[in-house]
């Protein structure tokens, strides 16, 4: 019997087949991220349910919610279980993540500094049915390390984001998807999203985000503007706020003056 002719499933393969230069399809499920411009850029339109997303920041506490909170909401609504938090640098401010879709009780914060320590428990609560997601800060994770929670994510199916410092965007990652995540020089109230490693040809400009929502945006600003009249009222307007120069405000109100990551980073432009 001779050889099946190459044209006769050519078509058929190709199909199959991934082209470096066209953005790969998921091989699995994905979860919208909330945004549709990173969407647009992410293989499936999502952030990867089974595999770890690597974000890389400057800073700890960085934009990891302005990402990461709307994909996690749908998460929850889905699977009915808790988002883990291991080694989150600061406290989230409950009421600010339940009003845009994060009840505080799907929240479970694990607090260690160990790196071993933060290890494990990221382990455990992948390896956890009820769990709808994990988020990790592992600054000082090796290689062999985050091969292991890429498995157990793999495994077990959930969406592992793992948070580390932007030093890192040169070493090697088992990561299906890497992020570095930075203010914008050019405009503060914007996210420069460069996207480091997924499925598909390397993105030659940043994604750009709004750094906060709407929401957030009109607490901000309706909060400045109670300031500026209570200071006219007393007399005392300050030359600065008479200037175009971004101000820090603390958010207060909803945590009785605790210090939360979105009061270290509530800038007003």
């Amino acid at each position: 019997m001779g050889l099946p002719f190459l044209d006769s499933f050519s078509a058929a393969a190709g199909r199959g087949v991934w082209h470096a230069d066209e953005l790969g399809l998921a091989d699995a499920q994905v979860v919208a991220t909330g945004h549709a411009a990173l969407d647009a850029q992410l293989p499936g339109g999502g952030w990867p349910v089974g595999a770890m997303t690597e974000l890389l920041q400057a800073a700890p506490e960085a934009h990891v919610w302005r990402l990461l909170l709307p994909g996690l909401a749908q998460a929850v609504q889905a699977r009915g279980g808790p988002v883990v938090l291991v080694g989150a640098p600061y406290e989230p401010c409950g009421a600010s993540l339940a009003a845009q879709g994060l009840p505080v009780d799907s929240l479970m914060w694990v607090k260690s500094e160990a790196p071993a320590a933060r290890l494990w428990a990221c382990e455990q609560a992948l390896r956890c049915a009820d769990v709808a997601a994990v988020v990790a800060w592992l600054p000082q994770a090796r290689v062999a390390e985050l091969r292991r929670l890429q498995l157990a994510a793999a495994q077990h199916e959930l969406m592992l984001f793992v948070c580390r410092p932007a030093s890192v965007s040169l070493s090697a990652s088992p990561a299906r998807l890497r992020l570095r995540a930075e203010r914008c020089e050019a405009d503060a109230s914007q996210i420069e999203l460069h996207i480091l490693k997924r499925r598909g040809p390397p993105l030659a400009a940043p994604v750009m985000l709004p750094a906060r929502n709407e929401r957030m945006a009109a607490l901000l600003a309706a909060a400045r503007l109670r300031r500026k009249l209570r200071l006219q009222q007393q007399g005392t307007v300050l030359e600065s706020e008479t200037t175009h120069a971004a101000k820090v405000v603390r958010i207060d109100a909803w945590k009785g003056g605790s210090q939360d990551a979105l009061d270290r980073f509530a800038v007003v432009a």
